[in-house]
This record gives structure tokens, sequence and C-alpha cells, in this order.
């Protein structure tokens, strides 16, 4: 099997939306369990585990930002 530009830029694709679907459950106020839960199903199962992560997957922010700078409209 070649292998061509299509699958080398679909596997980056995919590693890249992994990681940051990772680093968002992370951010979360959920219980490192559940964090390491999601992980592992985005880890091993990168399309699908997204997916499901994408619908029923932890929601928010650990910690809002804090500076009125940065509140600004």
């Amino acid at each position: 099997m070649e292998i061509t530009f299509f699958w080398v830029a679909a596997v980056v694709i995919v590693l890249a939306i992994d990681l940051w679907a990772i680093a968002s459950v992370w951010r979360t106020t959920k219980s490192q369990g559940t964090k390491l839960g999601w992980a592992v199903l985005i880890l091993v199962l990168p399309v699908i585990g997204f997916g499901i992560w994408g619908i029923a997957g932890p929601r928010g922010v650990a910690e809002p930002p804090s500076s009125k700078e940065h509140s600004k409209g």
C-alpha cells in the first residue's frame, strides 16, 4: 500500500483534533478519573472517541479568566 499525501494529512488532522480534545478534557472541573477515562477513550478510538466526547463529554473551564482587561468587550 502506498502512503499518499492524503493519508498523511488525514492522520495529522485527526491527531491535532484529538490533542485539542484531550487538552479540553483536562481543563474541565470533572474528577481526575473522569478526565482520564475521556482521554483514554479519545486515544484508543481517535475518531469515534472524539465523536462521543463531542456529544456527551464534559463541558466548562475549570477557572475562567480573572483579568478585567481580558474581559473587556
